[in-house]
Order: C-alpha cells, then structure tokens, then sequence
C-alpha cells in the first residue's frame, strides 16, 4: 500500500514538474567513514536547490555481495520511513530536516564495509545522488609467538624453522613482520624464509600464520626472535610487538676449559679437590677425565665434575679432560689439561728425641725439621712463651731453670693450613738447692703462737726432704707438694719454749739444710696486769653491795616506826646500834631519831648515803610526825 501510494505521489509529482522551470540540485555526503565494529557511524546527505522546490524525495540505497542495489529507506516532504524485510531495518534510523538528511546505522557489523547512496528526487530540478563508503575495522588479538623445542644446528645447509607467529580475528586482515633482536628480517636466499598463512572465519575476521626460517650461526646462541603484527584503525596503522624467544642453537665444540673450582689457592695433603672441564659447544658434549700418566684410565667422574677427595702428594700431576662431540661429523676429541700441586709438611723431627739428662753448667744444641714442599718457620717455646726462632736451640750453662719441655712448631707461611709440632724433654742432674738465699734465719715468736716454716729444694734425682725438731713438741707437716725434680714442704710448730727446726734435703748426689732458730718471748707480765684488773673489779662490787644494805636498812627502820614498834618517846633520842659497825660501843652521836608531833609524814634520810661527809658506818635518822 505505501509502495503504490508513493508511486501515485511520483506520477502527480511528474505531472507538476511540467510547470516548474529553472531550478537546480545539487548532492554532497559527509560522515563517520571510519568505524570500529560495533559502534555507530552517522552518513549525513546534504542537497541544495537554486530555488524551491514544491516536491523532494530522498532515497537510500546499498549495494548487496553481488552487485545488486537494494533501498534501505526513504523520505519525503511528509513523511520518512525504513523498508522492510533487509539487513538494515532493525540497525537503522532516518532523520533531518529541509536540505540535510541523516542515516545512522548502529552495531556496525564486518558487513557494512561497502558504498551507501543518497538519491535526492527534485522533479523539475532533476535527479541527483550521492555516494558513500564506509570502513569497518576490528583490531586483531594480541600475536603469540612459540619457538621450535628442538635445537638448531648451525650445521644445516639451509634455512632452519626458529618460530611461528599467529594474530586472529583482525579486519582489515593484519600483517606479520619478523625481528631479531631489533634489526628487521628480510628475506634472503639461502638465510631467510618467510611462510605466510591467512584465513577468514565465518564472520569475516582474518587469522594470520607465519612460519621464520633463519639460517643460524654460533652468535644467534645468545639472540632473541619476536614477530610484531601491524594493523589498521581508524585514521591510523598500529603495531604490537610479540614476546622474546631465545632458540637452542646446537655448534659443534672447538675448545674446552679445565679448571679447579675449589679449594681456593693452594692444596695441601688432606683437602677436598672438585675439577671441572667444560667444551664450548652446545649441547655440552660428555666429559671424560683422565691422568697424563695413564691417559686410557678413566676416573670416575659426575659429567663434568672430577672430585679427588684426601689428596696426598701422590695425587700431584696433569689431569686431562676429553670432549666427543656427537653432533660432528669426523668425531673429533678435544682435550683440555691442568696441572695439580698438592703441598705437604711431614711431622716434625726433632733432635734430641723425647728427653734428655743434663748436668748442671752442661750445654745443648737441640734440632727441629721438618720435610715440606713449601718454605717454612719453626719457633721454640716454652710454657707457652716463646723463646726463639728457628730450627736450632741452644742451651748453655744449665741450670735447674733450664729444666723443662720444649716446643717446637714448624707452619708454612703462604699455606697456613699446614703445620706440625714436636718437642724435647730436658732434666738437669744435680745435688739438692735451697731455693732460698738465707740458710739461717732467726725469730722470736710468743709462747702458744703456731708458725708455718717454708723449705723447697730442687734437685734430680727428685730430692728427699725431712725436718727435724729441736724444743717445742706440737708441730706437724701442712703441705708437701712434689715435682720431678723439686720437692715443697710446709710446717706448722707451736711455740713452747725456744726452738731449731731444720730442714734436709738430700739425693745421690748432694744435700742441703735450712735453720730456723726461733726464740720464745713469755707471756707472764700480761697475767700479773690481768690479775690487778680482775681484784679492782672485785671491790667495786663489795663497795655496791653495801650501799644496797643501807638502804634496805633504812626502809625497815622507817616501817617499824610507822608501826609503832619502836620504843621512842616524841622528843626523847634513842641509840640504836649499827650492825654492820666493828667497834663495840656505838657512838651517841653516829644515829639521832627525832620525833615531831605536828608532821603528819615521815621522813628517813640517809646521810652517809645521799651525801654526807661522814662515812657509811655513821648514819642518821629523822622520824617526824
């Protein structure tokens, strides 16, 4: 019905244009060329007329796979509208106003890359239209590149397959370029060779295969292939770098390297030695190990590793390591060699051995030596104190001093791991000596004190040392401390009267003796000055006792009073006779009682005690009422 009623409209519309006269049309179509897939691109028809036009009618059409024109939608004075039953008319929209038409497509597909018309129909004015294409793009994943897992031999006569590189679902259909590491590869006869596969999925979208054939050489060991992808957008060309691979390169070996990796510096008998041989090709070739001196015995050996454990001076000499390369073609051997030095220090010998007797004022020349393969020091010490430097000691004029052990340490300077000890024994033979200068010693010492007495002698054979007591009994020996050629001996004497002791020491050879001579100082002027004290002491305490009595006295008498048991009268005096007096008559004068009948209390003073002139024995007595 729209179809037929358009066509009546086109028909009326030929029949005006027979009136209209003069005016023109002109076409002009601008838009989103260029658009990603599904997003919207906006294709505006701008026409113009010299003059208006009473009728005007817009079509838009779209050229199908095949060539065919298909209209898409329409518009006219009145009304716009969308055809039905195409691939546009649920992705489309129609819109403008008097000289500008828009057509927007929406969720641009792979598809929509083709030419749009705008076909503007003035009637009188003509027929004109306008063409549009446009580009749809859609940029391809990120490439992924895989390297071959097989080596590569330098060895091949042609170009050898190093990667493969793939980008898909791309449009416009992408393009693969190939690096090392950043110079471009081109191809090359007989160095390189570039396969390119390209497909086209169901939707439109291209997937790109390259295959890199490179004809390697020693150096690429160390190099790395990428591929990069190049691709179009809108207004642009992008490109995407894929990952670094490496690729085993396979070379025949040319050289190898023998070298001990430990220990560090030099070797000494009894160390741990790791030797280690590698080639220069690749893959690493197997190593064997061997001496120079029997070159067709193999050692035992962990691939490249030789481990010679405890060596020993019989380890020393030229160790050599074989290299077959599979991988050539004559099978070759390479050989590498190091020579190996394993240092040593034998015991220390030394001269004289163990031990060696001595006669006082005697000399001595003692050696120490030991075999080395290196320069040594030897140092002689004793009781951990060093006494010279060299192999050769000296002793001269001995003494007991003399006597004693003798160290001997041989080191190796620029080994110091390497060193050995020896020693000597020395013992002076003579007769008994005092080691103190005084044979004679003389003190005074108070009567009951205990005194240690000190004697040590030195001697060998090892001396015997006795005391002997002349005077004071009580005595015992504390501490007797023996060496092998001195002897200590310590006693404690208490002093009773004067006194010798002396001390012997003797052996086979000699002897010696000490005198003490002590002299004992009495203690009798300290008892007569202790007994004094004592008797002072004595009469202080009688002197107290006798003042208590008094008193004790004094309070009787006033108690009797009071009871009325004295026979007194107020005023009379009375004699009372004292008991502690000697004299047989007591004096009227010595105790006077007075009696007053107006006091009410009593009061009993006693004079000699509280302080009259008069002595204890002479008291008086006051009773008032």
């Amino acid at each position: 019905m729209m179809r037929k009623g358009t066509l009546l409209l086109l028909a009326l519309s030929l029949y005006h244009a027979t009136w209209e006269v003069g005016a023109e049309l002109s076409v002009e179509m601008v838009g989103d060329a260029e658009v990603y897939k599904a997003n919207s691109a906006e294709i505006r028809c701008l026409y113009n007329f010299t003059e208006n036009a009473s009728m005007v009618m817009v079509q838009w059409f779209v050229n199908d796979p095949r060539g065919k024109r298909i209209r898409i939608a329409y518009s006219d004075l009145i009304t716009r509208s969308k055809d039905e039953n195409t691939n546009y008319t649920k992705r489309i929209r129609v819109a403008g106003d008097s000289g500008k038409e828009i057509l927007t497509i929406v969720n641009v597909e792979l598809s929509d890359e083709r030419e749009f018309f705008c076909q503007v129909d003035g009637l009188a004015a003509g027929i004109e239209e306008g063409r549009f294409h446009l580009k749809v793009f859609d940029p391809p994943e990120h490439p992924v590149i895989e390297a071959v897992h097989t080596g590569v031999s330098v060895t091949n006569d042609s170009p050898s397959k190093i990667a493969t590189c793939e980008t898909s679902k791309g449009f416009p259909q992408p393009n693969i370029t190939w690096y090392r590491d950043h110079s471009l590869l081109s191809h090359k006869n007989g160095q390189v060779h570039v396969i390119t596969l390209v497909s086209k999925d169901s939707t439109g979208l291209f997937t790109v295969q390259s295959e890199l054939q490179y004809k390697v050489t020693k150096e690429d060991k160390d190099a790395h292939f990428f591929c990069e992808v190049s691709y179009y957008v809108p207004g642009a060309v992008r490109t995407v770098e894929s990952k670094r691979v490496n690729v085993s390169v396979h070379y025949p070996t040319t050289k190898v390297e023998m070298w001990r990796e430990s220990p560090q510096g030099l070797v000494k008998e009894g160390d741990t030695v790791e030797i280690r041989c590698r080639g220069d090709g690749n893959p690493p070739p197997p190593i064997t190990f061997s001496r120079e001196q029997h070159p067709d015995e193999e050692l035992e050996a962990d691939n490249d590793l030789l481990v010679l454990k405890e060596v020993t001076r019989g380890d020393s000499g030229k160790y050599l390591c074989r290299s077959l390369d599979l991988g050539s073609t004559d099978y070759e051997d390479v050989v590498g060699n190091l020579q190996l030095t394993v240092h040593y220090l034998d015991p220390a010998v030394v001269v004289p051995k163990d031990s060696e007797v001595m006669q006082k004022g005697e000399n001595l020349t003692a050696t120490c030596n030991a075999l080395s393969s290196l320069e040594t020091n030897t140092v002689w010490s004793k009781n951990g104190i060093e006494i010279r430097k060299g192999n050769v000691l000296h002793l001269q004029d001995a003494t007991f001093d003399t006597a004693g052990h003798y160290h001997c340490e041989v080191t190796v300077p620029s080994l110091p791991g390497l060193h050995t000890r020896g020693s000597v024994h020395i013992i002076v033979q003579g007769a008994p000596q005092l080691r103190d200068v005084k044979k004679e010693v003389s003190m005074s010492e108070k009567v009951g004190k205990w005194v240690n007495l000190t004697c040590e002698a030195r001697g060998y054979p090892r001396p015997i040392v006795t005391w002997s007591i002349t005077g004071s009994p009580d005595w015992r020996e504390v501490v007797r401390k023996e060496t092998e050629d001195s002897v200590q001996t310590i006693m404690t004497l208490k002093v009773s009267r004067d006194t010798v002791a002396t001390c012997n020491a003797t052996n086979k050879i000699g002897g010696e003796t000490k005198i003490y001579t002590i002299s004992s100082i009495p203690i009798i002027g300290t008892t007569l000055r202790n007994t004094a004290v004592d008797n002072s002491g004595v009469i202080i305490v009688v002197i107290v006792l006798s003042i208590l009595l008094l008193a004790l006295l004094g309070s009787i008498l006033y108690f009797l009073y009071k009871k009325g048991k004295l026979p007194c009268g107020r005023s009379g005096k009375q004699e009372i006779i004292n008991p502690f007096s000697t004299k047989e008559k007591t004096n009227k004068d010595d105790i006077v009682m007075e009696m007053k009948a107006d006091k009410t209390e009593n009061s009993v003073l006693l004079k000699g005690v509280n302080g009259d002139n008069k002595p204890p024995g002479d008291q008086y007595i006051d009773l008032r009422k």
